[in-house]
């Protein structure tokens, strides 16, 4: 339903231009007044803001950029252009619009530079009775930097507290009051020196290719998890749900014949973790209720769909995902954003029932998620975009000198709340290592 009232509407022009290779974009990139997209050697980043746009709410947002991709004036000579190219918006979203004192956001950036399977432009938006800026590649002044030494500090409650949040949600679903609820904790860093974004986002695209790395507003991090892809009417949405960390097994002991003498400790393979996992029933069934939520959510958007039988397991650096991704054709005049209000939440970072799980996150998770777990990426002037999760990442807070980070765990009914403490923080390690490495 569009909201009755829009945010202003921009008139808006772009010229997109198809340039030479203009190196690593991280290097083009200011300390300040950018967005970023990274995924592989692919990427985006835009500099400046031509319009920008607080918003409620998921369907708030994508009437807004509708009405001002409908009165953008494109000067481009191509015409469509692939997607992606051109003239777009970035965004990050709340997670809660109902339980939160933060608000979303789109931005036009003023430049786009991007470069993807070999192809690079540049995109060029201003109001439509003024000069556009120039065609030059932007040259930051300062280079990235450390933040030093860094200090932890609890969020809103300290881990043996978490754990007493987790038991009681186990109760809640032993009663059967709900399926699934997934708990989130924050921490705390604070650093000697100011923290530049560039610089997380130079310690994390590397390290997380398979992930998406991203610098929207005051929200860094390296996501593994797809909410929704749309690209010329083709959808893909990555669902992971159920995870192990590399030393949940604990250390593996070597028999003294294996060494010579006696036996030492070692560590299991990737492949006998990734077997635990995938032949977890507890992860199984936490898997399948988040595939089915987003399977119930794309199927009136679209006009066919493939819902893979089994998952497959999604290997990262700190831990191991089941992932299932799931393909649809869309029905024709249907946003990425459209779809992301459709999938968002979803069972994976909210639980099931919907309804019921996020009340009970309100009621007992005893934080403001603010953006953590909302959607986050980008949506072109056609409505081809990509919206990740917000996972695997922190808030930069106002002082510059500290981020707030977060990490959450999926609890069901075999749920035990030291695993999920210590799950937790595995799922803090891309943050933590950005920041002390």
């Amino acid at each position: 339903m569009q909201p009755a009232s829009l945010p202003t509407v921009p008139r808006l022009r772009s010229v997109t231009t198809m340039i030479d290779d203009p190196g690593p974009l991280r290097d083009l990139l200011p300390e300040a007044g950018a967005c970023a997209w990274f995924h592989r050697d692919d990427g985006m980043i835009g500099l400046g803001e031509a319009a920008r746009c607080e918003v409620t709410s998921l369907a708030e947002a994508n009437a807004w950029w509708k009405a001002v991709a409908t009165a953008l004036d494109d000067g481009s000579a191509q015409d469509p252009l692939p997607s992606g190219v051109g003239s777009l918006a970035f965004g990050t979203f709340v997670f809660d619009d109902t339980n939160t004192t933060r608000t979303s956001v789109l931005v036009v950036p003023s430049i786009v530079v991007g470069s993807r399977e070999g192809r690079h432009w540049m995109t060029r938006v201003g109001p439509a009775d003024a000069p556009l800026p120039e065609p030059v590649l932007p040259v930051p002044t300062t280079t990235p930097q450390g933040p030093g030494a860094v200090s932890w500090s609890d969020g809103a409650m300290s881990g043996p507290d978490w754990e007493e949040v987790v038991a009681g949600a186990v109760e809640r679903i032993a009663q059967g009051r709900l399926e699934k609820v997934v708990l989130a904790r924050n921490v705390i860093a604070t650093t000697q020196a100011p923290i530049d974004p560039r610089w997380l986002l130079g310690r994390l695209s590397p390290r997380y290719p398979r992930c998406w790395t991203f610098w929207v507003d005051d929200m860094v991090g390296a996501t593994p998890e797809m909410l929704v892809r749309v690209d010329q009417g083709l959808v893909t949405s990555r669902v992971l749900a159920g995870t192990i960390w590399r030393g949940a097994l604990g250390p593996k002991r070597r028999s003294p014949g294996e060494t010579g003498g006696r036996g030492v400790e070692d560590t299991f393979s990737s492949t006998a973790i990734a077997e635990v996992l995938s032949q977890s029933e507890k992860n199984l069934g936490e898997h399948q209720l988040a595939v089915e939520s987003v399977a119930r959510a794309l199927a009136p958007h679209s006009t066919s769909m493939n819902v893979p039988e089994t998952p497959y397991v999604l290997e990262l650096p700190n831990v191991m995902h089941l992932a299932t991704d799931v393909n649809a054709v869309v029905r024709p005049g249907t946003t990425a954003l459209a779809l992301a209000a459709a999938l968002h939440p979803s069972a994976a970072v909210c639980g099931t029932p919907t309804d019921v799980a996020r009340a009970t996150i309100a009621e007992i998770e005893g934080m403001d998620r603010g953006r953590y777990s909302g959607p986050v990426g980008w949506i072109d002037s056609h409505g081809n975009g990509e919206w990740a999760i917000g996972l695997r990442c922190g808030r930069l807070q106002p002082d510059g000198r500290s981020i707030e980070i977060f990490a959450g765990c999926g609890i069901v009914a075999d749920s035990v709340p030291a695993t999920e403490l210590a799950e937790s923080n595995a799922k803090l390690v891309p943050m933590r290592d950005a920041l002390e490495g």
